[in-house]
């Protein structure tokens, strides 16, 4: 879509927002509006969780955020009720601004807005709608994705989009580089869209029906490597997962069997069972071709180089994992 201008951006009014988001993801793009002038009156995050050792209360990135610049924050467990709403409409908005909030606005919320209820997404959808679109898009093998922000729906993540940018994902992108830069990249995008929105110079395109796909969460049991894949998948699969939740296998020590998490491997020459552990310096066997493990976890320890971790964990050639 055609870029709008700085000098177009700060000729437009301040806009009335709520925010509402959760993680680091979301907190970016809040200093980002905050940072350009807007008048954020409210924010909404998830309530604070059991965390630590301790596991003390422990509030979110956005609560701490918004904390720091003296902005009210509001923690509903259910947005979904009476008082809720109703406090919600009280604040007399020009629109609501969504990243990774956490819960689902019901219709009553995304219609009580001047200019709606603008949902950051990490994904070019409509591949990749749901909650795990970065992770999706490495495991899948994908080579470009991207954020829009869109105009919110009922539906999960189908509305149309107002502004798009993409990204190029790296041979070598985990899905926490990949997480940094779509949150460089989306934050940057709040700006220009909340300008142009209130301008009316911003054109809604629909989605469209092809090439939909779904990015449903990771789940512990498909974070277990399958070596019976090929070599490239298996690598993509170790890439989308780390470093949460961090694929893993299961190792046989003289102490028991222990998980193992993999955080990068490199797809390499080499034949055996799926499996099969094919030298001593971590070449394993796939369905195609082999891999090799360049940064492990084992269990209750730090992420290690190969060397580092052999040094410590016996895994001879002819091991299976």
């Amino acid at each position: 879509m055609e870029a709008i201008a700085l000098r177009d951006v700060l000729a437009v009014m301040p806009l009335r927002l709520a925010f509402m988001g959760t993680p680091d993801f979301a907190a970016r793009s809040l200093g980002t509006i905050i940072a350009a002038g807007h008048q954020v009156v409210c924010v909404y995050t998830q309530p604070p969780r059991p965390a630590g050792r301790g596991q003390s209360p422990r509030k979110s990135p956005v609560h701490t955020l918004a904390d720091s610049f003296g902005i009210p924050v509001r923690t509903p467990e259910r947005f979904r009720d009476a008082d809720v709403l109703a406090d919600f409409a009280a604040l007399d908005l020009d629109a609501a601004c969504v990243v990774a909030y956490g819960q689902i606005l019901p219709k009553e919320a995304l219609a009580a807005r001047r200019l709606g209820c603008l949902n950051l997404h990490a994904s070019l959808l409509p591949r990749w709608r749901g909650a795990a679109p970065i992770q999706r898009a490495i495991m899948a093998g994908d080579e470009v994705t991207g954020v829009q922000i869109m105009q919110m729906e009922e539906g999960l993540d189908t509305g149309p989009v107002l502004m798009s940018e993409t990204v190029r994902i790296a041979p070598d992108d985990t899905a926490g580089t990949l997480h940094d830069k779509l949150m460089e990249t989306g934050a940057e995008l709040w700006p220009r869209t909340l300008a142009a929105l209130e301008r009316g110079s911003l054109q809604a395109v629909p989605q469209t029906n092809e090439g939909v796909t779904y990015a449903k969460k990771i789940t512990s049991a498909e974070a277990r490597i399958d070596w019976s894949r090929p070599a490239g998948e298996v690598c993509d699969h170790i890439r989308g997962l780390s470093p949460f939740p961090g694929a893993w296998f299961a190792l046989v020590t003289p102490k028991g069997e222990v998980r193992v998490k993999v955080h990068f491997a490199e797809p390499e020459k080499g034949s055996g069972e799926p499996g099969e552990v094919l030298d001593d310096n971590l070449l394993v066997a796939c369905g195609r071709g082999a891999v090799r493990l360049l940064r492990l976890q084992r269990e209750g320890r730090g992420v290690m180089e190969a060397d580092a971790f052999l040094r410590g964990t016996d895994v001879p050639a002819g091991a299976k994992l």
